[in-house]
């Protein structure tokens, strides 16, 4: 018997080796691969078994052929190509060029968009474009909810398909765990095509279960494009219900605030090829015909350029990441972030002091309270080291602001589902909206500031500025997670 013990004692010793090893030959930024290391050692089989769920990196491989990007990318080219008299702007020229070099992300001009803050307004929007379609519908949302509104949305796209248009749904299986699979099934019945994104089935994905597709986007007839932060979800108006639901009374709602875009114009067709790129992935059918890129409405000739950038852990290079160390280290004036989530890669968080330290006026708005306590732990200690390096933090406080943005300089804005975090930069599939124009940059610009209004500066909260040490130190040591929230 104490030969079997020392034989599966040699074996966890190996597979702990083997895996250490395989942690190290992957070259990650170095406060990952501590954060595999600790969790190896001091986690006795729980951290194989973390490693085998969230640990493996997917970057090398290659899910999607390089040919079929190719082809669900060629449309879009041709589009671009027939763009006239395209001006890129000076000071944005190198990190245009970048995102089209490195992630297909095809610059167009002569775009239309609208800001929404509200689910009120961005749903109202959603639904009244979908009333409209005529050929097509094409949906991609990390939460689709079996709620009010989800139900609402539900039956608006099976409307559709009863009038022969044709509809397409993706939804993140982790981010709809919650949801029974008969919400969907009414859907299919109804004739739409529904997916869920990279099942979570044993044994088959079950080391993927910690690359999730995180994007919100939607597209009608080729036409009308929407990106942004919210999902299909009742929180979006009515708020996340708070504490204890007290008998006779209503419960306590907290709201929720958030950024979504819609855009009308050349852009809609990087919105298009990145849910077709999406759409290969769950159903290996390459959609490539031109009526889903259809000749645009050139009436509303202007300088407004917009690229969508993708970024996904299959991705030769963090995409997203790069780009907003690059806009940090070009800034002339300002830059302005709103995250939910603040959890910075490395780069990030190095770019983010040298600008403050250089005289940039860098501000990071964040949730007074999160609706993750871990991540609320974890982030503290990366938001007074930002501080003490000169960049102005607010704390938003009326409920809990889910928004992702970025304006600068007055030039540069984007929206999407991207946080400033280890997540969003390498482990999800997420899609940004990056603005090169003067007008747009203000609207986002003026977004912020009107959040600000709701916000309180970190400097004048006393609880959080003289925080005792155990306090302190769990931050700390909840911080070495971080890469693994």
């Amino acid at each position: 018997m104490i030969y079997v013990h020392w034989l599966l004692l040699t074996v966890y010793v190996l597979a702990v080796v083997g895996t250490m090893i395989r942690v190290l030959m992957d070259n990650r930024q170095p406060a990952k691969t501590m954060a595999w290391m600790l969790v190896l050692m001091f986690l006795p089989l729980v951290g194989i078994i973390l490693y085998f769920f969230f640990g493996q990196n997917t970057r090398k491989e290659r899910l999607i052929s390089q040919q079929s990007l190719d082809q669900l990318t060629k449309r879009s080219m041709l589009e671009f190509a027939e763009q006239k008299d395209l001006m890129l702007p000076v000071q944005h020229e190198m990190l245009i060029k970048f995102f089209a070099s490195q992630n297909w992300a095809l610059p167009f001009k002569d775009n239309l968009v609208d800001v929404y803050t509200d689910g009120y307004q961005f749903f109202h929007a959603l639904l009244q474009a979908i009333a409209q379609a005529r050929r097509h519908i094409h949906l991609d949302s990390y939460i689709f909810n079996d709620d009010e509104l989800g139900n609402l949305l539900a039956d608006a796209l099976i409307a559709k398909a009863g009038q022969g248009v044709e509809v397409r749904v993706i939804y993140d299986d982790v981010g709809c765990w919650e949801v029974k699979g008969t919400f969907f099934e009414r859907m299919r019945d109804a004739g739409i095509e529904v997916h869920g994104f990279m099942p979570v089935k044993f044994p088959a994905f079950t080391s993927k279960v910690n690359y999730r597709n995180h994007r919100k986007l939607c597209v009608i007839d080729g036409e009308v494009g929407f990106i942004g932060g919210m999902n299909i979800a009742t929180r979006y108006v009515k708020g996340r219900e708070v504490g204890k639901k007290k008998k006779n009374q209503e419960p306590q709602r907290r709201p929720w605030r958030d950024t979504h875009l819609r855009i009308r114009g050349g852009a809609v067709y990087g919105i298009q090829r990145a849910f077709l790129v999406d759409w290969y992935f769950v159903d290996r059918t390459l959609i490539t015909n031109r009526r889903y890129y259809p000749e645009m409405d050139r009436l509303h000739r202007n300088n407004c350029l917009v690229q969508i950038v993708t970024s996904s852990p299959i991705s030769q290079w963090p995409d997203m990441m790069q780009g907003y160390v690059r806009i940090l280290l070009e800034a002339k004036q300002y830059v302005y972030i709103e995250t939910p989530y603040f959890l910075p890669t490395e780069p990030v968080l190095l770019a983010m002091r040298t600008a403050a330290l250089t005289g940039i006026d860098v501000r990071v708005m964040i949730p007074y309270k999160t609706d993750a306590k871990l991540v609320e732990w974890a982030s503290r200690s990366y938001v007074h080291e930002i501080v003490s390096a000169g960049v102005k933090v607010y704390l938003y406080q009326k409920g809990f602001n889910h928004s992702k943005l970025l304006v600068s300089d007055d030039s540069l804005c984007t929206v999407g589902s991207a946080n400033v975090d280890f997540r969003s930069f390498e482990n999800n599939f997420e899609g940004n909206a990056f603005i090169y124009d003067s007008a747009m940059a203000l609207r986002i610009k003026e977004v912020f500031m009107n959040d600000v209004a709701n916000s309180v500066l970190l400097d004048d909260v006393e609880n959080l500025n003289h925080r005792p040490f155990c306090q302190r130190l769990w931050e700390s040591l909840v911080r070495l997670l971080s890469p693994l929230l």
